[in-house]
Order: structure tokens, then sequence, then C-alpha cells
């Protein structure tokens, strides 16, 4: 390395020469090498810039490793939390359209009475109280929450009636939909022919209960097409109890706007729905108008026509923060349903929207602690890495700082140099990560990147003083032994109690980890956890590694291979060192943590998309085509590419009685022996129980065997459950197993389906499994009306979600920095350590050691710390894993009951292990290059 610059009043010395004549009193320099008057009366620390600028241009290589590990760990730092929190608007959003009608808010108004004489009253005022019951759901929300919603749209929609002329099986719908701020304005139409549905008498009029009323309605162009009717026409609608009821169409129109949200609350009214009522039924809707809604009031019974105010969140404009306050609305509001005294109906809220954002709140915190977790890791390491730069710099400018000491540069000075250059250092790099963080994330996390940028500011300077300091301090060794011991054995408890503080740490961390689970905003000691961990496992290596090498050295020593002697006494001159250690153990340790992650959340998505299909693919067949479904799954199972089709009926909503608590569960009733070789396809755990039910036969006497699985251990195998009926006594159950994972419902019962018919229960199979690779188009291809359910597209979906995404992401790129960053833990020690290795070896070069043996010696000097955190960084890492998994909830991600089962990626592991073992064994032979021009002179005169 070549000398610091020289300082005013002093010539330029070689490293390694004779300081100089020193005054009488120790530590004060001669007037000859005194520095000049400025250094003298300076009150302040004056640095020495032509000093700064010579350090800099020497030492520019590990300057800019420093500056690259900077820039890598702000921009990953500063990027990732501004990420999370557009991720969880993202996340938000998403859940709210995934769950769809659910998430929107529904009122239910109340009707005015209309009997007030025992008769029914047309009431013309009817449009304007719709009105105002659209505005009313609305007056008790914030203007903020307000603008989170759509304007309301008010419906008032009649049951479905069935058309009994013609051959075709239509069904009819009265619809009157109400988004304008005018009285009873509605989505805007024109009519083609005819005019807009009119009153059927005007005024306030009072008729009998019995007494026929027809209806004026509106058709549009296609439904008209496919009546095949023109404005005049009259059709005869049958309602559920057998009455007949007469619409008049007024008029066909055409909407304005197709788009306008309201036709998305009755899309039969703006086209025909094929199969809405069941297979081969068309449902057309009839539109209303204001002067026809008192007819169509007082001409269907009561109950028949419903008014309802919808509220759809604004998915493009709200956030995770505005979703805390539209949930907070929402549920005061379902608590607070009450009757309003103006008109003296009824209005309940209904809604699953708060569900919707208690199950996203708690999927963002989930993966807002598990990106901490890794963020932190890679905090960690950096800051080891980063010191291991800092004590490399310092070794190599030990002789220019010693020089400079001795020839009277005071501390501060030195000290402020250091930290003009570092601090620039750090500025400058932590501004370049934060700028690219800006280009990829909306936002940079200033506070995040922060401590790695006061690491790389404070560490060089700190490492570099301390190295002046100690070459020219005046404490002598003491000679008497008892002193040296004293002052041994107090290094020693000063080394145990900064272990112990740290072993201490990480226990804490951990235990609050486990205690708390996730808690939202929590960065601090819980999601620091591993990584403190991982550096107090470390040091507990580094304790042990002299044992390790001092056991080789004797076994050496006894051996007649010189090679390993020499080898074995330099691994154990080194084996002291830390921060090598430390880093490389760190470094593999949480990216196997980080790769286990990865893994272990892809293999729990696989799994949460079979629970939801239950097979490669689903069909829940429609009420009105139950008839079909054995029949049709004959036809799915005879498809290419079939291995699989079982068919059984499942009912939502079921009540059953178990040890005293009333429960809703999930009735699977399958046939149990079809239903676990279907199960045997899949990697669905549990099958075998259906055993239980096929070896148990059916009777009308005994209590059904069942299968149960239960969230909150209600339903537990060898309770008694009642299953309750409809105007019927409850029918006895005995839980004789765990139910296979099937459906995402925390409570299922699965029974034989053969057992229910005997015990009395009617089982009308409504839902078909298939298994194979031609299940999706055998199941599309079916023909029968339900709703599809296919666990590819599932899975994707899951994949796709934003937070998912994001946290798969980020877990791969933390992994990928941690290796790198073990990595150069190992090469940062090696050329730490380089100088004073290739001295010995070149000593022994000189007593007839050949080149090739020297890169022995070398390798095995680098080969014990590598080898150590190869072989325990990865346990190391699993073990975090496995001691996390429950804390981290990664099941909010999955879509699972439970937490997904560890998934090692074993290849992975292996690889990270091998790349470390690799790089150890690179490392020698590049060094020997390096070195290979050295002559025989300069070796000679190596150490002065």
């Amino acid at each position: 390395m070549s000398p610091a610059p020289g300082r005013p009043g002093t010539a330029p010395e070689p490293v390694g020469s004779d300081p100089g004549p020193q005054s009488p009193r120790r530590g004060v320099p001669s007037a000859s090498s005194r520095p000049g008057p400025r250094r003298l009366s300076a009150a302040r620390p004056a640095p020495h810039w032509p000093s700064v600028a010579g350090r800099a241009r020497a030492d520019a290589g590990p300057l800019a490793l420093v500056a690259v590990v900077v820039v890598v760990t702000a921009l990953l730092a500063g990027a990732v939390p501004p990420l999370l929190r557009a991720t969880a608007d993202a996340a938000v959003r998403d859940a709210i359209r995934r769950a769809g009608p659910p998430a929107t808010v529904r009122v239910q108004v109340g009707w005015s009475p209309d009997d007030l004489n025992g008769g029914r009253t047309r009431l013309p005022e009817l449009p304007a109280e719709v009105e105002s019951a659209r505005l009313l759901a609305t007056a008790g929300l914030t203007d903020d929450v307000r603008s989170l919603l759509d304007p309301p749209i008010a419906t008032a929609l009649s049951e479905v009636f069935t058309m009994p002329e013609g051959t075709a099986p239509r069904t009819l719908q009265l619809a009157y939909l109400a988004n304008s701020p005018e009285a009873g304005g509605g989505p805007e139409v024109t009519w083609v022919a005819g005019a807009a549905p009119a009153a059927t008498r005007e005024g306030r009029l009072e008729i009998r209960v019995d007494e026929p009323w027809p209806v004026q309605a509106g058709l549009s162009e296609s439904a008209a097409a496919v009546l095949g009717i023109a404005p005049g026409a009259r059709l005869t609608v049958r309602d559920a109890t057998g009455l007949d009821r007469d619409v008049l169409v007024s008029g066909v129109f055409r909407p304005v706007d197709p788009a306008d949200p309201a036709w998305r609350l009755a899309p039969s009214v703006l086209a025909p729905v094929p199969g809405a009522d069941g297979a081969g039924t068309v449902r057309i809707g009839a539109l209303l108008s204001p002067d026809s809604l008192p007819d169509a009031r007082i001409a269907l019974k009561a109950g028949q026509l419903t008014q309802t105010i919808w509220l759809t969140p604004r998915t493009d404009t709200i956030t995770w923060a505005s979703a805390e306050k539209l949930a907070a609305a929402v549920i005061k509001l379902k608590t607070t349903s009450a009757t309003s005294g103006q008109y003296g109906e009824t209005i309940r809220w209904e809604t699953q929207l708060d569900t919707v954002l208690r199950d996203a709140r708690g999927a963002v915190d989930a993966a807002g602690t598990q990106a901490s977790v890794l963020l932190i890791a890679v905090l960690m390491t950096a800051a080891l890495v980063l010191l291991l730069a800092a004590d490399l710099l310092a070794r190599r400018r030990a002789p220019g700082l010693v020089t400079a000491r001795r020839r009277g540069a005071a501390l501060p000075d030195l000290t402020l140099e250091l930290l003009v250059e570092a601090g620039l250092l750090a500025l400058l790099a932590g501004a370049a990560g934060l700028a690219l963080a800006l280009l990829v994330a909306p936002g940079v996390a200033v506070g995040w990147a922060l401590p790695v940028v006061l690491v790389a500011a404070l560490a060089g300077p700190a490492f570099g003083t301390v190295t002046a300091a100690r070459a020219t301090r005046n404490r002598r060794a003491p000679a008497n032994r008892s002193a040296r011991r004293w002052a041994e054995r107090t290094g020693r408890i000063r080394r145990a109690t900064l272990d112990a503080a740290i072993v201490l740490a990480a226990t804490g961390a951990f235990v609050s980890l486990r205690q708390r689970g996730i808690v939202a905003g929590d960065d601090g000691l819980p999601a620091g956890a591993p990584a403190l961990a991982a550096v107090a496992a470390g040091l507990l290596l580094l304790r042990l590694m002299p044992l390790g090498t001092g056991l080789a050295l004797r076994r050496a020593l006894r051996s007649r291979r010189p090679l390993a002697v020499f080898g074995a006494a330099r691994a154990a001159a080194t084996s002291g060192r830390a921060l090598p250690l430390l880093a490389m153990v760190a470094g593999t340790a949480l990216a196997t943590f980080a790769l286990t992650l990865d893994a272990t959340t892809a293999r729990g998505l696989s799994d949460g998309a079979w629970r939801t299909a239950g097979a490669d693919a689903r069909l829940d067949v429609s009420p009105s085509a139950a008839g079909s479904t054995v029949d049709v799954t004959a036809r799915i199972a005879a498809a290419p590419g079939v291995r699989q089709a079982v068919a059984g009926q499942t009912l939502d909503g079921v009540r059953v009685v178990a040890d005293g608590q009333a429960v809703t569960v999930r009735l699977v009733a399958v046939d149990p022996a079809a239903f676990r070789r279907l199960l045997a396809d899949t990697p669905i755990a549990g099958a075998g129980a259906l055993d239980r039910l096929a070896a148990a036969p059916p009777s009308p006497a005994a209590p059904v065997p069942v299968l149960v699985r239960s969230a909150d251990g209600v339903l537990g195998v060898g309770v008694r459950v009642d299953l309750l009926r409809e105007a019927q006594s409850a029918l006895p159950l005995t839980a004789v197993g765990t139910a296979p994972a099937v459906g995402d419902v925390p409570d299922l019962v699965v029974a034989d389906a053969a057992a229910l018919t005997a015990a009395g229960l009617t089982v009308a199979p409504n839902t078909v499994w298939v298994t194979g690779t031609g299940a999706a188009d055998a199941v599309r291809d079916a023909g029968l009306t339900g709703t599809t359910v296919l666990r590819a597209e599932v899975l994707d979906a899951r994949r796709a979600a934003p937070l998912t995404a994001g946290l798969l992401l980020l877990a791969r790129a933390a992994a990928v920095t941690l290796l790198a960053f073990a990595l150069l833990g190992l090469f940062l020690g090696a050329a730490a350590d380089a100088p004073e290795r290739w001295r010995t070896l070149s000593r022994l070069r000189t007593l007839g050691l050949r080149p090739r043996d020297t890169r022995w010696v070398a390798a095995g000097e680098l080969l014990p710390p590598a080898l150590t955190a190869a072989i325990a960084g990865p346990p190391l890492g699993l073990g975090l894993a496995w001691l996390t998994r429950d804390a981290l909830a990664l099941r909010l991600l999955t879509g699972q009951a439970a937490d997904p089962v560890l998934t090692p990626p074993w290849w992975q592991i292996a690889l990270v292990a091998a790349i470390l073992l690799a790089a150890a064994a690179l490392v020698a032979p590049v060094e020997a290059a390096v070195r290979r021009h050295r002559n025989l002179a300069e070796t000679l005169r190596i150490g002065g």
C-alpha cells in the first residue's frame, strides 16, 4: 500500500520506517517533525484535505465496494415500504373486486303501509319516497366516507314470475331503477317504439285486496325481439302461489348508456339472461317508470316487491387508510340500523364489506410483518459487511495513519478527515440508492435506509481512529502475571457480556414474536428476531471455532504432512476474527430462511387452491338443473383426460347442535369409496378417514356416522351432533373422524349419502368433483348450468394477488442479496488477512515451499470459516423458519385454514452452501495469481 500523503512541514517517509527522533516527553513530537502553527493553534479539528483525497485514491476499490453495498441496501430498504403501502391499497381494491356483490352495501327499506282501510291504496308519491330513501342512505355518512362510495342506486325488484305462454321456459321480473337526483330518475333510455310506462289510473285510489290490477312496463329491444311482441301487447305472468298478473307493454326502449351502473343491478332489463333461473330458462326484465311504480306496488302481494338502496365502494379511489374509515362506518351503520321517524319505514343495513376489509387487513398485516423480517435481515447482514469493509480499510491504512499520528496529527483531526470521507461516500451512495428506489416505488422510506447509511458513515472512522490511537497510546503491557491475567479475564468478561446481550435480545425478540404474532406496524424487536438469532448463533460458532481449529492443529502436528500443519496453524491463528464468520453465517442462514419462506408460501398457495376446488375442477350445479347432475357426471367421467368424477350434495348454512352449541356448517354428502378414490388422486390429506364412513352400514335407528372439521374445536371426534330439520325432529349424527380439508369453510361435516338417505334425509347431488388433465375441458363442455371452479385458475389468481406476488418477489430478492453479502463477507475477510497470510507463505517459500503448496496452505486457512457457515447456516435458517412459521401467519396469504407445512427448497439450500464453498476454494488461486509476479528479492525484503 502506498503511504498517505505528507502533511505540512513534514516529508513523506516510507511505511515501516523510523518515525524520527522524539522529544524527551513520550508521545510529544520533536520540533523537526512538529506540524505547522495551524494545527497547534486551532481550537477545532482541522482536516488535511490532501490526506483525505490521497486516501480515497489509494483505497478506491474498497470504497467503491462500500458504496455498492449502501446503494443496494438503500434501494431495497427505501423501495419496499412504499411498495408495500401501494400493494396494500391494491390488495384492498382486489379484495373488494373479488368479493363481488357481498362487498356491496345493501340498505333494505320497507314500504310505507298501503292497507289503511282494509284494502290497498295506490300511493302516487311512492317514487318521491324511494328517492328520499335513496338520499337517506348516505345522510349519516361523513363527506370523506361518502366520497369512497358510488352514488346510491335505488331498486324496486319484484319476485321472478313464470310466463306460462309459449313453449320456451321464460321468466319475467319487474324492475324500477333510480340513480338520478331528480325524484324517481333512473338511467336514461330512448323509446324507439311506444312510450314510457304510464299509470293505470291517476291519483290516490283504494282497491280491494283481491282486485286484479294491470301494470305497464317497458321492454328493451332485445327482449321485445325474443318475445316477438310490440307495444300494446299484454303479458300474463304467474307468481309462486299460482296467481296470474297482467303486464301491459307500453313501449320498447334503447339505453343511452349501457355501462350505467344501475343496469348491473338488474341485467335482465337491459338484455335477456339465459340460465338465470335454471337450465334452459331465459329471464326477461321489464322496466317500470315513476308513474307505473305505484301500480306495481298494489298489483303485487306484500313481499313480492322489494326496495333496496345499493352503495358500491369506489375501487378506483379507495386506499388502505380510507378503507379503515369505511369499515368503521359500515360497522356502525349495521349495528345502529333503526327506524326512520319521517316515513316510519324500517331500514336495515346488510353487507359483508366489513368482513372483506377485516380479512384484507389481516393479509396486509401478515405481509407487512414478513416484509419487515426480510428487510431487517438484509439490513443486519449489510451492517456486518460494512463493518468488515471498515476493518479492511483500517488494516490497509494502518501504516499511513500510524505515521501521521506519530508525526503529530491529532486524533480529532484524523477522525474528522475519515468522517468527511466516509460521510460523503455514505450520503452519496445512500442518495443514489434512494433515487433508484424512487424510480421503482411511489416514494421512498428514508427511515429504513438510514441505519445502513449511518453504519457506512461511522464504521470506517471508528476503526481508523482506534487503529491510530492504539499505535501511539502510552499504555504498557503489565509485567505482573496476575495483572495480565486480570486484563485477560476482563476482556473475556466483556466479550461474554456482549454475547449474552445479543443472545438475550434474540430470545426476547422470539418470545415477543411468538406471543404477540402479527401486530400492525410492528417493525421493531419482534420483526428482527430471525436476524438477531442468526447473529447470536454466529457468535456461538465464533466461540467454538478456536476449539475446532485447535483440535485440527493438534491432530495435524501428529501427522507427517507439513502442509496440513501450516494450514491448521494459519486457521488457528485467524479463527478469532468475528466479522467474517458472522457475515457468512448470517448471510447463509438468512438466505436459507428467505428461500424457505418463499417455498413454503408457494406450497401453501398450491395446497390452498386444492382445498378451494377440492379437485382439478369442480362444478357447482344450479338448483334448477340439479336433477341432471348424475347423468352429467357420467358424461364427464367418460371424457378424455378425466381420471375421476364424483357427484355429491353440498349444502351451506346447515344448522347443527354439538354439545349444546349451535353451529352453522357445510354438509357434504358423497359416496365415501368413490370420494376417497378421487381425493387419493390429489394432494388433499385425510382421505383415509372416509373408510370409516364406508365401513359403517346405513341404519335408520343408529346415529349417522360423519366426519367433522371445525375451526374452533366445537365439532370434535366422538361428539354427538344433531342436525336440525324444518318441521321434523333433529337427525342424530356421530363424529367418527376428521374430515378432509375440502372447501373454504371453517366448519365442515362429511357424511355418507346412502346413510343420510336411509335416515330419511333427501340427498340430491348438486356438485361434481373432477380430476385429470382433461378435467377443465370436460366441466366446461358439460352443458350444465352452474359455477365452474378450476384449481389452476384459483392458483394463478392467488399467485398474481398484489400482496402474495410482492412478498414472493421480496423473498427471492432478499435471498439473492443475503447470499451476495455472505460472499462479500468471505472475500473481505480474506482480503483483510491477505497481507499477513502471504507474508507468512512467502517466508515459507524461501524455505522451499512450492507455489502450489502455498495455495493449499492458504486454502486450509480460508476453508474453516466458510465450511462452518456452509454447514451451520442452512440448518440455522430452517430452524428460524420453523420457529417463525406460526407467528408470520402465512395462511392469511395462502388461503388455508392452517399455516402451511414447512417446505424447505433442498436444492436451493444446497446451492447456497455449494456457492459459498466454491467461492472459498477460488480465493487462494486468485490471490496466488495476483502475486505471481513477486520475485525472490521482494519476498526476502518482506517484514523489513
